[in-house]
């Protein structure tokens, strides 16, 4: 049986949330996911699982809470996570994607959390949260809330140079690329080894895409577009890399979170 985790939000009664925001006043993890295909070995779930994972290891480290993701995010794009039109991948508009934000933002405001963390899996979120959050500070500053503070961290963004050279020895091919790649499939074989199952690796050669995109978006349309849904070759993937990947971005961000909101807790 599972026990009670005290950084999940969802799993505390509502005094025991209102005491933490009161007395602590703690940084608050908005996971923000995705529903898409990654290829035959991984599952649709992992711009979700990858990011609340790290946001919930960032949590215990600086006495966090990690709030219920957004599991749904905006659509994928081909030459980023194969498109839209594979089955499973399930979407949001633009203006349902920076409306969520908004008033998920601003509900946190309302609670009394000032210091929030956006953890963002799905790179073709991006500036559908940036615009969701810029709404919400609008609103709150009318309102006379204008010490709020917000970290957008797409978590991908802390791999440093060293570990690139360890993981993709034969140079990276870019974040784009890397779409159900060594990246992710390695750091879910370190956390969720139960999700992914390495006998069905796509063998396609990496995705070529032109200098432009094509509409509508379909496989007709897109030649190159590999059928597997893997954008690039995921056979160098380990746990012994996602471990190194993973542990890397959990104290990087607990770093940045410290320093940015003036926790005054020095980490290693």
């Amino acid at each position: 049986m599972s026990t009670k985790d005290p950084v999940r939000i969802e799993q505390l009664n509502w005094m025991e949330y209102e005491a933490r925001m009161k007395e602590q006043q703690p940084v608050v993890f908005i996971p923000v996911g995705a529903l898409e295909q990654h290829g035959p070995h991984l599952p649709m779930n992992c711009d979700e699982l990858i990011p609340r994972e790290i946001s919930e290891d960032v949590a215990r480290t600086i006495n966090g809470l990690v709030a219920p993701s957004l599991n749904y995010g905006y659509k994928s794009q081909p030459r980023t996570g194969g498109g839209n039109h594979f089955p499973g991948t399930t979407s949001l508009s633009a203006e349902a994607m920076i409306l969520s934000v908004r008033d998920v933002v601003m509900e946190f405001a309302r609670h009394g959390a000032r210091r929030l963390v956006l953890m963002d899996g799905h790179s073709e979120n991006t500036m559908f949260i940036i615009e969701g959050i810029d709404l919400a500070l609008r609103e709150l500053f009318r309102d006379g809330i204008t010490d709020m503070k917000i970290l957008r961290i797409g978590y991908y963004e802390f791999t440093s140079a060293s570990t690139e050279k360890v993981v993709w020895p034969d140079g990276f091919p870019s974040w784009p690329l890397e779409h159900a790649g060594v990246m992710e499939t390695s750091v879910m074989l370190y956390r969720r080894p139960d999700l992914v199952d390495m006998t069905k690796l796509a063998t396609d050669v990496p995705a070529q895409f032109p200098p432009y995109d094509v509409y509508p978006v379909t496989f007709e349309n897109l030649p190159t577009l590999p059928r597997s849904g893997a954008l690039n070759s995921a056979k160098l993937a380990t746990a012994e890399k996602g471990k190194l990947m993973f542990n890397e971005y959990v104290s990087g961000i607990a770093l940045a979170v410290t320093d940015e909101f003036g926790l005054g807790k020095k980490l290693k």
